[in-house]
């Protein structure tokens, strides 16, 4: 029989969840040969639409899909994981200042960090999604000391996707035929989307960026609002957060870890940063340009030329990851 591969998601009845565990379990993740058995945990207020969920996914009769535990506890969720995609997390309600989110978020992210190191493999690769997706992140991985903290992650694809979407609608090209574009930074309103190492294919030939848009003052201003502010644009149009897109940009996260990035191409996503080559500070999970081995390692790319306009923008959201680690590590007594 096959080795079945052990998924939590948390927050699994609300809306992320709901666009995402198809995709997990008809196999666009993990391999269209691979069993899984889905982990779902959400709070015991929400467990009787996570068995609405459960009917639905049972209902879909999937043949990957070997088994649904849906639970409140975490001893149970985080059992000898193999991926653990922490989606859950308080979301920033009216009047909230920042500091009560990071405070509210510290005690649910130091909780299921203990509980991955309590209950889960050593090798379990960990998505943090939740916001603020970087600094959850990095409380996780300081909670669980024994996992190393190359296997945690945070998600700034869907910022990446978004970046990439931008310029190809704007060449008029597929998204497939543009590549590394760059998300660094934090996942907030601070991220710099840099495009000055993206390459555009324009009828059968490679372009830079700039020279396939021929348009800087777009690609340095309206571009990089566009991306930075996306998120709040699809709150105010559709009264809803991203669900669709953060769902498809997870997916494509988790494969790439799984399977690796194509040859000559990096992506996004927010790493554990120690002893990079770009200045940023150490001990922040940070979104750096990163490529991964078919082995599920992966690099920081190193040695991109970096000029000042790039280098303002990195070190502003850098800054702004410091003072919400800061913050963070102070609620958790470190």
């Amino acid at each position: 029989m096959p080795y079945q591969y052990r998924v939590l998601v948390t927050g699994a009845a609300g809306q992320i969840a709901y666009s995402l565990l198809f995709s997990i379990a008809k196999g666009d993740v993990f391999g269209k040969d691979q069993p899984i058995i889905l982990l779902l945990l959400d709070i015991t207020a929400m467990l009787p639409v996570l068995e609405g969920v459960v009917m639905e996914l049972q209902d879909c009769a999937l043949p990957l899909l070997r088994d649904i535990i849906a639970t409140d506890m975490e001893e149970v969720a985080f059992k000898d994981l193999d991926a653990a995609i922490l989606v859950g997390s308080m979301p920033r309600k009216e009047g909230m200042e920042r500091k009560d989110l990071l405070k509210a978020n510290v005690a649910i992210f130091k909780s299921q960090g203990s509980a991955l190191e309590k209950f889960s493999k050593k090798t379990v690769k960990v998505l943090v999604v939740g916001n603020p997706a970087n600094t959850n992140c990095l409380v996780a991985a300081k909670s669980a000391p024994s996992i190393p903290k190359a296997n945690f992650s945070c998600l700034t694809r869907l910022d990446h996707n978004r970046a990439r979407s931008q310029v190809a609608m704007r060449c008029g090209v597929p998204a497939t035929h543009v590549k590394n574009v760059i998300i660094w930074g934090n996942h907030s309103s601070t991220q710099y989307p840099d495009v000055h190492h993206c390459m555009v294919n324009m009828s059968g030939s490679e372009l830079t960026c700039f020279d396939a848009i021929k348009d800087e003052a777009w690609l340095k201003g309206e571009f990089i609002a566009t991306v930075q502010q996306r998120g709040a644009a699809v709150i105010k149009a559709r009264k809803l957060s991203s669900a669709m897109s953060a769902a498809k940009a997870i997916c494509d996260h988790m494969r790439d870890i799984w399977t690796g990035t194509p040859e000559g191409e990096f992506i996004s996503m927010g790493v554990y940063s120690t002893g990079n080559s770009y200045g940023v500070p150490d001990d922040l999970i940070y979104s750096f340009p990163v490529q991964i081995h078919k082995d599920k390692s992966w690099k920081i790319v190193d040695g991109l030329g970096i000029n000042s306009f790039s280098q303002t923008k990195m070190d502003a959201t850098a800054a702004e990851l410091m003072e919400e680690r800061d913050t963070a590590l102070a609620f958790l007594g470190v």
